[in-house]
């Protein structure tokens, strides 16, 4: 099935059509990386050293790509990454929520239903927990080390209180004023100064701008999820601000916050292996490999790279994710191979989101789901479950030695 104006067939397609349809400030925010883009650049690269070790009979009718994630079962092995302010559509992370848990694939081993995953949820998100709550009832709220931790902790007791099922605390990103390379300036509010500046590049894209006007409203800038009872929400750098500002966390203050959640708690951000052990004594249930998409320390190696080492030191005590680079269905078949439980996606879905709006997410969607499918058969595999390192080719020296860090 070729693309055609309403389908893209490839996730790259998506990021040319989000490219067309976004101003240019906007667009570039979605792919800035940090400092040179060294770590963001080999977050992608890194997929394509790995080959395959395919079969080519006795292969399975039927391959299951089921799962479960910290406590919730879902349809493939793919969980949406919480990233902040979403203004590429209106509907923002509603949308992302819609697409993911009612994706429009048919699930092949039950005909009946449709193939739904688990949402990650920001903090600093556009639309509300409860809003997001609403339409999907497999939300993880994500939360940064931001003010004090009775702050911390009433944001994740909001999110309990309106349905997220598990924490993720996000640690892999640092603040650096040299750092977000490419990275456009984004105004800290819609005011009649911003219309000023950022007008002319959003006139060069009316289907853009004409999928705002018709809701009435201006793309919010606001954090509702960072806002304290009875306030108004603050700016994306008014929140930023607050996380800038506040001590950095301990072992010991993640260990309290998982107390106090008392549910399901990912720790995102490990790269090494003696980290993602001390997630294990804080009581972690989780750990996500991420370098925050290239958002961190430059020159830390793809992500991909850290999981077989970060595997080797805790898969058997603890859930392991990998967030980084996910482009197709083979990445995430080869992630699963070197040991992940699951993967995230962040900038795969908000391209698609920029193309066509919930339509476009699940258009990723499908585009993974059925990659992961083409994967497994060509494997002859039955599961997911079922990937091993013995279905990969892995080139000497592909893991830069991160097991030694």
């Amino acid at each position: 099935m070729a693309s055609t104006k309403d389908w893209f067939e490839t996730v790259a397609e998506a990021q040319r059509r989000a490219k067309k349809r976004l101003p240019k400030s906007v667009y570039y925010a979605l792919v800035a990386g940090a400092e040179q883009g060294l770590t963001l650049s080999d977050n992608v690269a890194a997929f394509d050293e790995l080959g395959f070790r395919p079969h080519i009979a006795d292969l399975p009718a039927v391959r299951s790509q089921s799962t479960t994630v910290m406590g919730q079962e879902i349809d493939f092995p793919v969980v949406i990454s919480p990233t902040g302010v979403q203004a590429v559509d209106p509907e923002g992370e509603v949308a992302v929520a819609k697409a993911a848990a009612s994706s429009n694939i048919q699930n092949p081993l039950n005909p009946d239903q449709t193939v739904s995953t688990a949402m990650g949820l920001s903090s600093f998100a556009s639309r509300s927990i409860e809003d997001v709550c609403a339409v999907n009832d497999k939300v993880f709220f994500q939360v940064y080390w931001a003010g004090s931790r009775d702050d911390i902790l009433a944001r994740a007791m909001r999110a309990k209180a309106a349905g997220a099922k598990a924490l993720i605390v996000t640690l892999d990103w640092t603040f650096a004023t040299r750092r977000d390379w490419g990275s456009p300036p984004i105004p800290e509010k819609m005011d009649l100064k911003a219309m000023l500046q950022f007008g002319p590049e959003a006139i060069v894209k009316p289907k853009y701008l004409l999928d705002w006007v018709k809701t009435g409203k201006l793309p919010d800038l606001t954090t509702p999820n960072m806002a304290a009872p009875g306030q108004d929400p603050p700016t994306f750098f008014g929140a930023y601000g607050v996380w800038w500002t506040s001590p950095l966390p301990t072992w010991e203050d993640l260990a309290w916050l998982r107390e106090q959640w008392g549910g399901p708690f990912m720790i995102k951000g490990i790269t090494h292996p003696d980290d993602a052990r001390r997630a294990v004594d804080a009581g972690a249930t989780a750990v996500s490999v991420s370098n925050h998409g290239g958002n961190n320390l430059d020159g830390t190696p793809g992500s991909i790279r850290a999981l077989p080492a970060i595997a080797d030191a805790v898969g058997d005590q603890i859930e392991v994710l990998q967030d980084g680079g996910i482009r197709r269905g083979a990445d995430v078949a080869k992630a699963l191979a070197l040991g992940a439980r699951a993967c995230m996606i962040g900038r795969a879905y908000l391209w698609g989101m920029a193309a066509q709006g919930e339509r476009g997410v699940t258009n990723v969607i499908s585009i993974l789901y059925k990659g992961i499918d083409e994967a497994l058969l060509g494997l002859g595999k039955n599961s997911i479950h079922e990937l091993s390192r013995d279905d990969l080719i892995i080139p000497e020296n592909f893991t830069r030695n991160t097991s030694k860090i």
